[in-house]
């Protein structure tokens, strides 16, 4: 091991070096990988501006107007109080990112990669959110150290006050945006880890009821249970009455760092829950579904997660960062929560390969018996 890891020392430092990424350049596979590389460092070094390029669009509501026809730098500029030269700078932004295009006559269009943006649920809202997290993310390393106190920890309903509680405001603004952006999630994990049969299914921490609709509407035998902090319960009861679903859901409010989980689920389901929270609150809501469930009854926890010993971009540069912004979680392996799952007494965990890391990674387990 020391040998190898001296000699891909060496190489790096080679690699490192000015000089041989000019004698690289001159040949032919060391020129393929040169620009490879600085292709892929540039786009690491503009990831930010690009990112504030598609918040402009978005923000603006240029995306949408598109949605109706192109439209001129001119016509826009106008709209927005942006002189035209500026404005046909952002327009040709977001072609060069693929967002737009432009066309023969100078004005632009909506690009495919732009429409599917608004052909997903919430992410235009998430988009917009996004700037939150770019201020935390403005000083990295005052982040790392904990120096401050960030935005996000204020935006999200997570930072209780001394009893605990919870402003309605943030539990409507929290479960808006988690409902918003719920459904990909709720689909995703339906796919790799469907719920069929006559079964009583709970959604722990299930917000206005968005993966339990799903659920039902995907098996009409299941019946489903909703748990959630009292806030959230007007939000929840008003969204299944319009869904016509209220009628196949027992809403039980409380606080799972409070008490016990209610019985008479056959399965517990744990959506986004608990890369919000640190270890010693994930251990204590596993056990406490343990004891909720009967014999043979199954968990799903289904979240972004780290890639563990491969790391992924999604988990463990977006969504780690968000959570430590967050400053209540930390995202975490599926090697890693279903070694907490079986510490919890569960066994038979099943982890399917993701099919979209971005958006959710999933597990499953079940109690003995």
């Amino acid at each position: 091991m020391p040998r190898r890891a001296g000699l891909t020392g060496w190489i790096n430092r080679q690699i490192a070096k000015p000089g041989f990424q000019y004698f690289a350049s001159a040949l032919p596979f060391g020129r393929s990988m040169a620009r490879r590389d600085g292709a892929d460092i540039f786009d690491l070094l503009q990831g930010f501006v690009a990112a504030q390029v598609l918040g402009a669009l978005v923000e603006t509501g240029i995306l949408r107007a598109l949605l109706d026809g192109p439209r001129s730098a001119e016509a826009l500029g106008f709209r927005h109080d942006v002189p035209a030269d500026r404005m046909a700078q952002l327009l040709r932004a977001g072609a060069a990112l693929g967002l737009l295009k432009r066309r023969r006559d100078g004005a632009y269009a909506l690009a495919r990669k732009g429409a599917a943006i608004l052909g997903v649920p919430g992410l235009e809202n998430m988009i917009r959110h996004n700037s939150e997290f770019y201020a935390d993310m403005a000083d990295p390393m005052a982040l790392l150290r904990g120096e401050s106190e960030t935005r996000l920890a204020r935006f999200w309903p997570y930072v209780f006050g001394s009893k605990g509680e919870v402003a309605p405001e943030a539990a409507d603004r929290y479960s808006t945006l988690m409902a918003e952006s719920q459904v990909l999630v709720a689909r995703d994990t339906l796919k790799m880890l469907p719920l069929k049969g006559k079964q009583r299914v709970m959604d722990v921490g299930g917000g206005s009821g968005v993966f339990l609709f799903e659920v039902l509407r995907r098996n009409k035998a299941a019946r489903g249970i909703l748990f959630d902090l009292p806030e959230v319960m007007p939000q929840a009861e008003s969204r299944l009455a319009a869904l016509g679903i209220k009628d196949r859901i027992t809403l039980y409010s409380g606080s799972f760092r409070d008490g016990s989980l209610p019985d008479g689920a056959d399965t517990i389901c744990l959506i986004r829950v608990l890369y919000d929270h640190a270890d010693e609150t994930v251990e204590d809501l596993l056990r406490k579904a343990f004891a909720a469930l009967p014999p043979g009854g199954r968990l799903i926890v289904s979240e972004p997660m780290s890639g563990g010993d491969a790391p992924e971009r999604a988990g463990d540069v977006y969504f780690a960062f968000y959570t430590m912004a967050m400053g209540t979680g930390r995202v975490r392996s599926q090697a890693r929560i279903a070694e907490m799952c079986r510490a919890a007494g569960f066994e038979d965990v099943v982890m399917p390969k993701p099919i979209r890391p971005f958006i959710t990674t999933a597990l499953a387990c079940r109690k003995p018996g």
